[in-house]
């Protein structure tokens, strides 16, 4: 018998029924059911997401913030950016964009224009970056003959999870003396895109549709699942995927004393060269684990 094999049916015989893709689907009588968990169940899993431990700044015996940038056209990142349709899929497949933007219609979600979080902004603050109103030939004749512009001559283009390219993260790593070891915490996401009113255009200017500070984001992020393609019956939530870094990123930005400038703004037009450099950042903050504990 091979005991590996035993060890791994235990652990998934031991996961919550939260974790199953569609949840009483086996003991569904309508498929109205499907998915829905009664209170006493809810009790009983108690999934919430992993609580971050108290980090004292006295703790922090060292520490660099980064962006990085996470391409949705890698294999590895599929997760974030499937399914982008949902007209023939269930309710609990939504891609990660799609979870984010509806929270921030709804009001659970709070937006930012950048990543220092100093300015908030609501939904309807995001419908110029989200949404661009255009008016044809025949609607720009009947406004000049003081006729009310039919809606047949106005188009609109909105922004979906199919056009999001990339994710933006800001993490910071640090050293924790308590511990004595280098950790991660993210600290906020932004879903990146065409710039809406140039998006069939043949380069349109890439640009940051809104910030989440990601801490706020956990519980719902936590309630959406990802879908696994090992074994469906098991997926993960949002949250676990990109606590866990489950995902291939590159680094854009450091903090550093020239304004926290990217990459790009001192070596321009090499992308080779670029991507050199954010290896050699990656790299300065491994050794920097590895001086500590250096005598």
């Amino acid at each position: 018998m091979n005991w590996k094999n035993v060890l791994i049916m235990g652990a998934v015989t031991l996961l919550p029924a939260s974790m199953i893709a569609q949840a009483n689907i086996l003991n569904a009588k309508k498929p109205e059911d499907i998915g829905v968990r009664t209170e006493e169940q809810k009790a009983v899993d108690n999934d919430a997401p992993l609580e971050y431990g108290y980090v004292d700044d006295r703790d922090i015996l060292w520490s660099k913030t980064l962006w990085e940038t996470i391409d949705l056209d890698e294999r590895v990142n599929f997760p974030l950016y499937y399914p982008t349709d949902t007209m023939d899929i269930g309710k609990n497949r939504r891609s990660l964009y799609h979870v984010l933007i509806k929270n921030l219609r709804e009001g659970k979600l709070e937006a930012y224009t950048d990543s220092y979080f100093t300015e908030k902004r609501t939904y309807n603050d995001l419908a110029g970056a989200l949404q661009s109103v255009d008016t044809l030939d025949y609607g720009y004749e009947q406004m000049n003959a003081g006729e009310q512009v039919s809606a047949e001559y106005i188009t609109r283009r909105n922004i979906t999870a199919g056009e999001i390219e990339e994710y933006h993260i800001k993490g910071m790593w640090y050293f924790d003396k308590r511990q004595g070891e280098l950790k991660y915490r993210l600290l906020g996401i932004a879903p990146v895109a065409p710039d809406v009113n140039f998006i069939d255009d043949d380069n349109p200017d890439m640009v940051e549709l809104f910030w989440v500070w990601y801490p706020d984001a956990r519980e719902i992020l936590h309630e959406a699942k990802v879908f696994n393609q090992q074994n469906s019956a098991q997926p993960i939530s949002f949250d676990m995927l990109l606590n866990a870094r489950r995902f291939n990123a590159v680094i854009y930005k450091e903090d550093n004393v020239h304004g926290d400038r990217k990459v790009s703004d001192y070596i321009a037009d090499n992308a080779l060269f670029q991507l050199l450099e954010a290896k050699r950042i990656k790299e300065t903050i491994r050794d920097r684990e590895q001086d500590m504990w250096a005598y």
